[in-house]
């Protein structure tokens, strides 16, 4: 168990240099906590989308409250496991900023999901009562 939690901290480890390097070379500079609010955020809102199909093609009813609340326990569980990770492995800081800031970017991808869909929503019901 322990060689897996060491071999999960390495890869993750990695994946977090090389962004912060692909940042500084993009001249985007992104601190450690912008970059957890990106990648969080993206991946926060990928986890809501599967979640959403999978439970909509199980109970052929909208639940997409139940997709929101689902995916934000797991972005949550995940924010705060990266931040302990961080801490065990000295690739970076624990803070809760880190851990804020990706639940924020998650709550903002989500935003304008909601709000994508609701503009969408809206023109077919209009179309439907033409």
């Amino acid at each position: 168990m322990k060689e897996s939690i060491w071999l999960i901290s390495e890869f993750i480890d990695f994946w977090h240099d090389l962004l912060l390097d692909i940042s500084r070379e993009l001249g985007l500079g992104l601190s450690d906590t912008e970059l957890h609010f990106w990648i969080i955020g993206i991946l926060g809102l990928v986890g809501l989308l599967f979640v959403d199909v999978l439970f909509h093609a199980l109970a052929k009813v909208s639940i997409t409250a139940i997709s929101f609340l689902f995916s934000l326990a797991i972005v949550i569980i995940f924010v705060f496991a990266l931040e302990i990770q961080q801490k065990i492995s000295g690739s970076g800081n624990m803070q809760f900023s880190d851990a804020m800031a990706g639940l924020l970017g998650f709550l903002a991808f989500c935003l304008v999901y909601f709000l994508i869909r609701g503009v969408v929503e809206m023109i077919k019901r209009r179309k439907a009562n033409d």
